[in-house]
């Protein structure tokens, strides 16, 4: 049984990665308000004490992370920044601390999302970020030591999530969190650095 901590858990996609893993794994939890530890992406300081609070771990997963939606021709550099502040630092942040936390062989996932690759109008900044974590995902994990390895999700629009994000993703499939689900566990449980796993 190895000793996962899951940030973000719940979410929908966290609650589903905690049905997957919760039923093999130790899944510690963790989030802004709720879980058994704090930490905001939006406050740096909190994810240096989130480690010192949980210690050694074998795996970090991250299904958190805000972003900013909106028409460009109204997009201000503050609300840009959003998404690079909370999604794409905080992500970075927890894998730059985490690394020094993990058991030998130990994995990171983060969290990017289908828009990196096909973007949606008024998701400028969701495109620009998710292709970031992509291209770290990529680097990190050709420097990562003691054979750390790290891997990104990115899932389409959530079936549960339909109602709300449905109208941003005209004809795009949605896929129910359990199935994405199955792409943290692949990134946990299998043998692989340097990946996207595409939930589309």
């Amino acid at each position: 049984m190895s000793k996962i901590l899951l940030i973000g858990a719940s979410g929908t996609i966290g609650q589903a990665v905690m049905a997957n893993l919760g039923a093999r794994h130790d899944v510690i939890t963790a989030g802004r308000s709720s879980g058994t530890h704090r930490v905001d992406f939006a406050q740096p300081g909190t994810v240096a004490q989130l480690f010192a609070a949980v210690g050694h771990v074998d795996a970090i997963i991250s299904t958190a992370g805000n972003l900013h939606f909106g028409p460009l021709a109204e997009m201000t550099a503050e609300q840009f920044n959003i998404g690079l502040q909370d999604k794409l630092l905080g992500q970075v942040q927890l894998a730059l601390i985490g690394q020094k936390v993990l058991k030998d062989g130990g994995s990171i996932t983060l969290t990017s999302g289908i828009v990196g690759v096909e973007p949606i109008r008024n998701g400028a900044n969701a495109t620009a970020v998710n292709a970031a974590i992509e291209g770290f995902v990529a680097a990190a994990a050709i420097e990562l030591p003691r054979g750390l390895r790290i891997n990104a999700v990115s899932p389409t629009v959530l079936a549960e999530s339909v109602g709300v994000y449905g109208p941003f993703f005209p004809g795009f499939e949605p896929v129910p969190a359990a199935r994405v689900a199955l792409a943290y566990q692949r990134s946990v449980e299998g043998a692989q650095t340097g990946r996207v796993y595409r939930v589309q």
